[in-house]
């Protein structure tokens, strides 16, 4: 068996091992309802061996998909979250049917202009490795991504821009439902860009939830950062304005204004194509405070293990200001990775292998048995 699997026991365990298992609900303000399981991609019952995945894993089982829909109580409004989760499930002699879950749960939190799914569960025909979800389920997480208010399959009801306090707010009933399907206390958590924002301030609020924390495309001042300048210019627009366009030219601009040639164009294309499906504006809130509030996320106060993930031809994320918040956590156990050949959507670009390697190492790495 893969010495991998020895982290649980020295980590946060999973109550039983048991992922699918429906919890008590009922009278908490933040709740759930859960959707019926299905095979992963598009319904697809064959396994998807991803490039890079232990020899041992290929054969185990298949990665299964469920819908959730979490509840968040606003405005005396039950606001609905669309919720996403991914896991291997055995199909090795013995174990047919049996969820594999070896590692906490593991969420990840999307950014300014996309939604979870499309992000982290992006299906590209002929190059699966796209697909994070089904990558790291296939190594041995239980995964879990949602779309943010106001953005993809979630509530659009309220009139409010979604900002970064927003987002960490989604982030708590989120977690709450993980806890309650898993019996976690604690999660492993992953954002990238101001989903880096939301999942950082929800560290900062919640210390006692995150076990460790990837921190990918992270501002912090926003200083020498020359697409935020360039955000700055239309302050006017973000601000009267609770949602902003989104079509495929602005898509597209991600992986062309910080050093074209990073991402394939299929790739773009197919990212392009399931972002659109679902919307066709988005939230203006956390472009106002990237553009306006800096900083909205204070390093001192984030108490997990942190790691801080940077693309080396990131417009957004300025080496100096990313390292000045790196220097400015207090746990030991953080680590500052620069990850070649990168731009600003790490997850949907020609290195995507990297990302994944640098992500993987730092969420399996076993406790420290000596402090000092």
């Amino acid at each position: 068996m893969d010495s991998r699997r020895g982290f649980l026991s020295r980590g946060v365990a999973l109550a039983g091992g048991v992922a699918l298992a429906s919890v008590a609900r009922g009278g908490a303000a933040q709740g759930l309802v859960a959707g019926a399981s299905v095979a992963s991609p598009g319904g697809a019952s064959a396994a998807v061996v991803m490039p890079g995945a232990p020899a041992a894993d290929r054969a185990l089982g298949t990665v299964s998909g469920r819908d959730y829909e979490a509840l968040k109580s606003a405005d005396g409004l039950a606001i609905r979250l669309a919720v996403w989760r991914k896991q291997l499930v055995r199909t090795a002699a013995g174990t047919h049917g049996a969820p594999a879950v070896e590692r906490p749960p593991l969420v990840l939190v999307h950014g300014s202009s996309t939604a979870g799914r499309a992000s982290y569960d992006l299906q590209v025909p002929g190059k699966p490795h796209y697909s994070a979800m089904d990558w790291l389920a296939r190594h041995g997480y239980d995964v879990w991504c949602f779309d943010h208010e106001g953005y993809g399959r979630s509530d659009k009801r309220r009139a409010i821009n979604a900002d970064v306090a927003n987002g960490a707010d989604d982030l708590l009933t989120v977690c709450d439902l993980v806890r309650r399907e898993t019996g976690a206390a604690k999660v492993l958590l992953y954002g990238v860009s101001s989903g880096s924002l939301r999942a950082g301030l929800f560290a900062q609020r919640h210390p006692d939830r995150v076990a460790r924390l990837a921190l990918d495309a992270l501002v912090w001042t926003g200083e020498g950062s020359p697409t935020l300048a360039e955000r700055r210019k239309r302050l006017d627009q973000w601000r009267s304005n609770n949602r902003r366009p989104l079509d495929r030219a602005l898509v597209e601009s991600i992986f062309t204004r910080d050093h074209p040639g990073t991402a394939e164009a299929d790739v773009v294309r197919a990212f392009a194509d399931a972002l659109l499906a679902q919307d066709n504006s988005v939230p203006t809130g956390t472009y106002l405070d990237m553009s306006a509030h800096l900083p909205v996320i204070d390093p001192s106060r984030i108490l997990a293990p942190t790691l801080v993930m940077r693309g080396q031809w990131d417009g957004i994320a300025a080496f100096e200001d990313v390292l000045g918040f790196f220097t400015r956590l207090p746990n030991p156990d953080r680590h500052f990775a620069i990850m070649p050949g990168i731009a600003h959507s790490s997850m949907h670009e020609k290195n995507v292998e990297t990302v994944y390697h640098i992500l993987d190492t730092f969420m399996r790495q076993p406790a420290p048995i000596y402090r000092g």
